[in-house]
């Protein structure tokens, strides 16, 4: 089942061309645009499913990492949300905006 999530998350990314466009951190900070790490790595630690009423919502939730001279760094997560026929709904990043790997705007 890996290789299901693996190629959802990896779709996602790939459809975002690896930017996040208008991200607002913590401390209500906008950036127009995140650009990602090519070489980022995702990892399923979560999944749920929600019913309410006549909705049915799949959520997968995948921690980012990227590999640095000092070792592998985590970045962030990352929140796929679907529907019960596994069409993309939304999404939701935290993201570590410190990370020296970030190149944002």
């Amino acid at each position: 089942m890996n290789e299901v999530w693996d190629a959802l998350v990896r779709e996602h990314l790939e459809s975002c061309e690896y930017k996040i466009a208008g991200y607002w951190d913590e401390s209500d900070r906008y950036y127009a645009e995140i650009a990602l790490p090519r070489r980022l790595s995702a990892e399923l630690i979560n999944c749920a499913i929600a019913v309410c009423g006549d909705k049915h919502r799949i959520y997968l939730q995948f921690v980012l990492k990227s590999a640095t001279p000092k070792g592998v760094t985590t970045n962030g997560t990352l929140m796929l949300i679907y529907d019960k026929n596994m069409e993309f709904v939304d999404e939701n990043w935290q993201i570590d905006l410190n990370s020296l790997w970030m190149g944002n705007s």
